[in-house]
């Protein structure tokens, strides 16, 4: 019954940011009859938007006013944020409307988490619900389990346990998703700069010698936005950085092209595991 509300339903709409996730969110809803109004965030949205969405707007940044405009005028009453916006960009360098710069003068942090809180905030009053990010991508988000063929070994293993309580910490005080750790010993942190620039920062630091990373998710993770994400390019960023395992969360971390990133992973001989965010499940192939 579920399935076939969504298929008749035309009043979905995606907030695009960089990156693929707006593409796969296109396609996912594509694939069970959806055709998504979309609006792209200027300074963030790839141009191909234009040729994969048959309904697209371009705003800016700083312009939430005019995204609800064009979200009413289409008539959304459901809507997904898909794709990065970076954080510096949020809040150094946009020029914000009257309604968003009321809004940024009200928040009790300033941290993206706040931000779009209360974005999300507003447009439930607006009569728009922002839902689940991963709605129509089921496949791409891991179930507990080692998820390449080879399996972490014994000092991967302790790394990434260690990886993972150093991991939640920062991720509680919304400072970032990810370690690289070595010998139980946090190597580098994310702040801003996002993952693959975490990675390579640990690289130089480390001078060779073998890392394992962490990602996770945040506590009590909002599912709208926000979402852990892995693409091959991480994988790749691995192989150069000489960084053998990634821990990842079962559940709440999208793996776009999970077949190719996989493969490549593989290829490069790097353990992928994903442990539930809360109790860990036995492990098992994925």
């Amino acid at each position: 019954m579920a399935a076939a509300a969504d298929k008749m339903s035309g009043d979905w709409g995606l907030i695009a940011g960089s990156g693929d996730f707006p593409f796969l969110v296109l396609e996912g809803a594509r694939s069970r009859g959806i055709e998504m109004a979309v609006i792209a965030i200027r300074e963030e949205a790839s141009p191909a938007l234009e040729r994969a969405a048959k309904r697209l707007h371009w705003v800016s940044l700083g312009e939430l006013s005019r995204a609800i405009e064009l979200l009413h005028e289409e008539g959304v009453k459901r809507a997904v944020m898909a794709g990065q916006v970076k954080h510096n960009k949020i809040f150094s360098s946009i020029r914000p409307d009257w309604r968003l710069a009321k809004l940024l003068f009200a928040l009790p942090a300033k941290n993206t988490d706040a931000l779009i809180g209360a974005v999300a905030r507003v447009l439930e009053d607006e009569g728009i619900e922002l839902v689940d990010s991963t709605k129509f991508l089921g496949p791409l988000v891991p179930a507990p389990g080692i998820l390449t063929r080879r399996e972490p070994d014994k000092e991967e293993s302790a790394d990434l346990a260690y990886g993972r309580q150093a991991a939640q910490h920062i991720a509680a005080l919304d400072l970032g998703q990810t370690v690289v750790v070595r010998d139980r010993a946090c190597v580098a942190i994310e702040a801003m700069e996002g993952t693959d620039e975490t990675i390579e920062r640990a690289a130089r630091i480390a001078g060779g010698q073998r890392l394992v990373v962490v990602k996770v998710s945040k506590p009590r993770q909002d599912m709208r936005f926000d979402v852990p994400v892995v693409g091959t390019k991480t994988i790749e960023v691995m192989r150069r950085s000489n960084a053998t395992s990634l821990g990842i969360d079962a559940g709440r971390t999208l793996l776009f092209d999970r077949e190719a990133l996989i493969r490549a992973a593989d290829e490069a001989g790097i353990a992928i595991e994903a442990v539930a965010p809360e109790d860990a499940a036995p492990r098992r192939k994925s």
